[in-house]
């Protein structure tokens, strides 16, 4: 059945105005692009503990057309969600749900970005305590 994440795939009109707007909030630049040179149609990066990929496609390659933000919401672990939040709105990203507690130990939030996509964050303490149990 589903055994783990491997790629959230976004869409932009301008990929490689996306690919910058991504490369500034991870901090990382796309590791993989097609064509190889000249203007993406599709990047890539690896994110994270266990470098799950996000890939960012031209928006004409979309199943459908894209007129509001919608879909399934990517919670990504984020240590510190406040300080997150506040960079993604300090970046031109705009709220979608408010910082919102789930209950003891899971706080989630999202943002649509510039490009219209749904970027969700989490505050996710099972997320902490399996990462910390592989650490030992």
């Amino acid at each position: 059945m589903l055994r783990g994440l491997t790629t959230v795939s976004f869409f932009a009109d301008d990929v490689a105005a996306a690919r910058a707007w991504y490369s500034e909030l991870l901090g990382i630049d796309a590791y993989f692009q097609r064509p190889e040179r000249g203007t993406p149609v599709y990047v890539e990066f690896r994110v994270g503990d266990y470098e799950h990929e996000l890939g960012i496609i031209d928006a004409r390659y979309a199943p459908s057309p894209r007129h509001n933000p919608g879909g399934a919401v990517i919670y990504w672990a984020v240590d510190d969600l406040s300080a997150t939040w506040e960079k993604l709105l300090a970046m031109g990203a705009t709220e979608y749900e408010k910082p919102t507690e789930r209950g003891p130990g899971f706080t989630t939030a999202s943002v649509v970005d510039p490009f219209g996509n749904v970027l969700g964050i989490m505050l996710n303490q099972h997320y902490q305590e399996i990462l910390n149990s592989r650490k030992a």
